[in-house]
């Protein structure tokens, strides 16, 4: 579990690259934020990165994430989306808006405020078939 602290004002493209960088993932791979965790199909919201690189999109109402801010995507406190990030291993994360504050001058950069856990390895070693 990451806690992060992040503009409203920041693109979803950002915060995907924040996600990533908590959990010491590379950012390499073509990732979306649906709001359902289970069959993508039946998200509603969906904002994918495939929509902004002119590729076909799991939905034809998915919208992109490099223009699209987090303050749009997360309005009310308690909402969650399913982070789903490189799509050929499937990393989800559950991401929650916990609360919404009024932003201090100076606080414009993301900042990890707590950090639970160990953080999965994202490429593990490759085991030799013998």
């Amino acid at each position: 579990m990451r806690k992060i602290k992040i503009a409203g004002s920041r693109s979803l493209y950002n915060f995907a690259r924040v996600i990533t960088k908590a959990f010491d993932f590379s950012f390499d791979h073509a990732f979306g934020f649906y709001d359902s965790f289970g069959s993508l199909r039946n998200a509603k919201r969906v904002y994918e990165l495939f929509v902004d690189a002119g590729e076909e999109a799991i939905s034809p109402t998915a919208q992109g994430v490099k223009k699209t801010k987090i303050s749009r995507a997360f309005i009310n406190p308690g909402e969650k989306m399913l982070f789903l990030f490189d799509y050929g291993d499937e990393w989800r994360f559950a991401v929650e808006l916990k609360e919404i504050r009024k932003a201090e001058e100076r606080e414009s950069e993301p900042v990890i405020l707590e950090s639970a856990g160990k953080a999965p390895t994202q490429y593990p070693p490759c085991v030799e078939e013998g």
